[in-house]
């Protein structure tokens, strides 16, 4: 068995990244909790910079950043590869994977909108980047952005969505709408059911009870 530790927080898209890069792998890990409030003195010696999960523990020797992570295991474990083989389709996936950090932005923001219309800037945030990627990523209407098998980008771009549906629950607002995004919809649907991913997706009520609860907290800090 490989010495694997994974610290991160079960709720984070980042460390869900590399819980389903592990599991899709087929690899033991021993999994470490971490708190969001009160980081284990181990994850601040593993990640003194940014002092952020997750961190991947490999034989005593840590690796931080989820996509550094996710890429440090798909180059060190062959099995279901998660980056093309075609220079110039690593090299798009690569893009993509990228691109995919400018939806960052739009989670807080719609996580703590108090008024409609912040909660409409932040949603017409989010359609524009879901637009991107129906109208370029998803065009010629491929299961997945790996094609029919789920890759890199998938990773990537998957662990965002876990936290838009939620968001709806949240905020009581729609922003993954089927007719406006039928691609983008397809896809999360068949991410989501995909055998590995669909055992290891967070249940969607724990994952509103927890951002509820970081929610309040943060709004009893201001």
């Amino acid at each position: 068995m490989e010495d694997l530790k994974l610290h991160g927080f079960w709720y984070s898209p980042f460390t869900m990244r590399v819980v389903w890069t592990l599991k899709l792998k087929g690899l033991s890990y021993e999994n470490i909790e971490e708190d969001r409030f009160n980081k284990s003195p181990q994850l601040l010696e593993y990640n003194p910079v940014h002092k952020k999960t997750p961190v991947l523990v490999h034989g005593g020797k840590p690796i931080c950043e989820s996509m550094i992570i996710v890429q440090y295991i798909d180059e060190l474990w062959p099995q279901n590869p998660l980056v093309p083989h075609d220079s110039y389709d690593r090299a798009q996936a690569r893009f993509w994977v990228a691109y995919s950090e400018q939806m960052v932005p739009a989670l807080p923001a719609l996580i703590q909108s108090t008024s409609a219309e912040e909660k409409e800037k932040a949603v017409q945030k989010a359609w524009e980047n879901f637009k991107v990627l129906e109208d370029h990523c998803l065009a010629d209407k491929r299961k997945f952005f790996g094609g029919d098998k789920i890759n890199i980008v998938d990773i990537a771009i998957g662990s965002f969505f876990v936290f838009f549906v939620t968001i709806e629950d949240l905020k009581q607002v729609k922003i993954l709408v089927a007719e406006k995004f039928p691609l983008l919809h397809l896809w999360f649907d068949n991410f989501k059911n995909a055998p590995v991913i669909k055992e290891n997706f967070p249940d969607r009520e724990k994952m509103l009870a927890t951002m509820k609860a970081i929610l309040e907290r943060r709004l009893a800090s201001s």
